[in-house]
């Protein structure tokens, strides 16, 4: 697990400066504190090079010559292969090569077998990127076909003049990139990217609207203009210094197979199929540990793991005090501990307050990158310090298992919801009638207004597992000033337009339950889930592993008849028929609590007074939202809502104000 940061030039061959170069790689230093490396192709000279390596005497430095100007740089978290030779940027043994990769390819030892066998040579001891680089020699770019893991890649093929810019298939690790004064620039963050001063840094207009309706903008966009992220199972070629769009490598139904088999076999092919993963993921040169909330996910992980792992695994939990002011929340610390002596895990836990929270914020909006409106980053990143204090530099998390086995509780409403508006018994003009009649009581507000109206007009209900502002919520929200900014009458579903089309042409069962899991597995997780995971873990230099989310476990799942997953309308229920036996039955059945943060309630105290000052600045400068809706949503003491724009805020405050 690491953090990398490129340019490759096009039609500007001027090289970059080695001390703003250095700088971009530096401020991801927290990604990788075991070592750094440079690559550079092209104009460099020799003497600037020499230079750059006295001033950076621990770090590898190396220049090849190229027809076009290249940097590419490297921050190492030592996980496999600990030796020095693993180090990166790596190089294939004729140097025509070049990779930069952050993740884990857990299935590395099985395509090294058969590289072996094919007569590759290997200078590593057993180093997953060197596999990569001579996967791809065998086989192309189809080598990614045969990885199972977690990855994004920069790969410099010399003699074809082609850069590679690659995201795994679900979107656990992030890459993003732009295409400026002539040269792509790439990084595993975009603080990386637009820390060289010639990179603007501006709003992203319809970024914001989306972000506005998702808690984060959907790939390919960021909330910065012109800066773009690699969507999930997405590659691009960069080739005779010509870049091409984005090309979908994978999708979530590309390779599901409906199972029809019985609900027996099934059940066993879950945990057989789920154990399997957990192993994979627990590959290792250091030991891995476990995020524990008593959950039902995080309890498996912890079971599953111990039982294969050769030493005493750590679990970690963060939670609150039993306030009575915290209505929205109750502490899950007795489940966890309960789950942590079942697997026989040595057990740690921190308590966290308000305080925490405000304390955390400006760490919590430099480490966001754009912002990410799940107040859940502020446990994930305590929950990974605790972690990193107690030794532990990699953890196993439970993210996915919602989404493949019908765990929210809101899905269950959501679908009845979209079963209902289904039923063509039901008259169109009936339908109007209620809407019309909650616009005349002045409820056109209400998520309930938006539902009806998106079943009238023929949409999918359900957008996402996360909504922050309906499409009438934010035409009372944003300002004409910046609703001028943006295409006439757009609408966030266009965005989820895309992805239904592709759902009914791919899906294998076309059911609503399908939709829901296939929307957020092409959305909320990978840009909103796996990106708090991933930004607030690596903020203390520790990876995050998500078992639920290997690519074949989630083929697998995929293919799962709805009618198992929602057997007598209870959530998960094929997940809670395959590990009855594994963990206790009082936290299978448990009340779902789901991982969260109190921040809606803190929004009534002192983080309120925050939100007011920095709403107010925002909208000063920027003149983008409605003061007197602003003011509603304070009075209302809508939370939530407060939580999200604060976010936006503290972003246009930190990147775009200050700078």
């Amino acid at each position: 697990m690491c953090g990398f940061v490129g340019y490759v030039g096009l039609t500007n061959a001027e090289p970059i400066s080695l001390g703003v170069f250095s700088s971009m790689n530096d401020v991801i230093s927290h990604r990788g504190p075991d070592g750094e490396g440079f690559a550079f192709f092209g104009k460099y000279s020799d003497q600037d090079i020499l230079n750059f390596k006295n001033q950076r005497p621990e770090a590898l430095v190396f220049r090849e010559p190229s027809k076009r100007t290249i940097a590419l740089a490297h921050r190492r978290l030592s996980i496999i292969d600990l030796s020095t030779n693993a180090l990166q940027p790596m190089q294939s043994i004729d140097k025509n090569i070049t990779i930069l990769f952050n993740g884990e390819i857990y299935n590395y030892q099985e395509i090294k077998a058969e590289l072996l066998k094919k007569g590759h040579q290997f200078q590593t001891n057993h180093s997953d990127t060197e596999v990569i680089i001579n996967a791809y020699i065998e086989w192309g770019i189809d080598c990614l076909k045969k990885f199972r893991g977690m990855f994004s890649i920069a790969l410099w093929d010399e003699k074809k003049d082609t850069l590679w810019l690659i995201r795994d298939r679900i979107g656990i690790k992030p890459l993003y990139y732009t295409h400026q004064n002539g040269r792509v620039y790439f990084g595993s963050e975009i603080k990386a990217i637009i820390e060289d001063s010639s990179i603007k840094r501006a709003i992203n207009h319809e970024g914001m609207y989306n972000y506005l309706s998702f808690l984060t903008v959907p790939a390919p966009q960021t909330l910065f203009e012109n800066i773009y992220k690699l969507p999930a199972g997405h590659l691009i070629k960069i080739e005779n210094g010509k870049f091409e769009n984005p090309i979908e490598y994978w999708d979530v139904f590309d390779d599901v197979i409906l199972n029809t088999s019985s609900e027996e076999i099934i059940t066993k092919e879950v945990l057989e199929k789920l154990t399997e993963s957990v192993n994979y993921h627990g590959v290792s040169d250091i030991p891995v540990g476990i995020f524990l909330s008593g959950g039902i996910d995080s309890s498996l992980n912890a079971a599953l793991f111990s039982k294969i792992a050769t030493y005493p695994v750590k679990a970690f939990s963060v939670g609150y005090e039993n306030d009575e002011n915290l209505k929205s929340y109750t502490n899950e610390f007795k489940y966890a501990q309960q789950a942590a002596k079942h697997a026989n895990c040595e057990y740690y836990q921190q308590i966290l307050t308000q305080q925490d929270f405000i304390d955390f914020l400006p760490k919590l909006i430099h480490h966001q990158d754009e912002p990410i409106g799940d107040p859940v980053c502020m446990p994930v990143y305590y929950v990974s310090k605790l972690a990193k204090e107690n030794n532990i530099s990699v953890c196993q998390v439970g993210e996915g298992s919602d989404e493949l086995f019908w765990g929210y509780s809101s899905w269950k409403y959501m679908l009845r919801l979209q079963n209902l508006n289904d039923i063509t018994i039901v008259p169109k003009g009936f339908k109007k009638l209620i809407l019309n009649l909650l616009k005349s009581l002045g409820k056109n507000d209400t998520v309930y207004y938006e539902w009806l109206k998106r079943g009238i007009e023929g949409k999918k209900i359900f957008w996402s597992g996360a909504e922050a502002f309906t499409e009438t919520q934010k035409n009372k929200l944003l300002s004409k000033k910046f609703i001028d900014k943006i295409q006439p009458n757009y609408s966030s579903w266009e965005i989820v337009d895309k992805h239904y089309q592709n759902f009914k042409q791919k899906a294998t069962e076309k059911s609503n339950l399908n939709w829901m899991s296939y929307i957020d597995l092409k959305m909320r997780l990978p840009e909103l889930l796996l990106m708090r995971v991933d930004k607030m873990s690596m903020a203390v230099s520790l990876e995050a592993r998500v078992p639920f989310l290997d690519d074949r476990f989630v083929s697998y799942a995929m293919g799962i008849p709805t009618k198992l997953k929602t057997t007598k309308g209870e959530s998960k229920y094929i997940l809670k028929q395959a590990i009855k036996n594994i963990i206790p039955d009082s936290i299978i059945h448990r009340k779902k609590q789901g991982f969260d943060a109190p921040v809606y309630d803190w929004m009534m105290d002192d983080l309120g007074n925050i939100a007011r000052e920095k709403i107010a600045l925002f909208n000063e400068h920027t003149g983008y939202l409605n003061e007197s809706y602003i003011n509603t949503i304070f009075e209302k003491k809508n939370g939530k809502q407060l939580w999200f724009v604060l976010n936006l805020a503290l972003w246009w405050e930190y990147y775009i104000f200050n700078r």
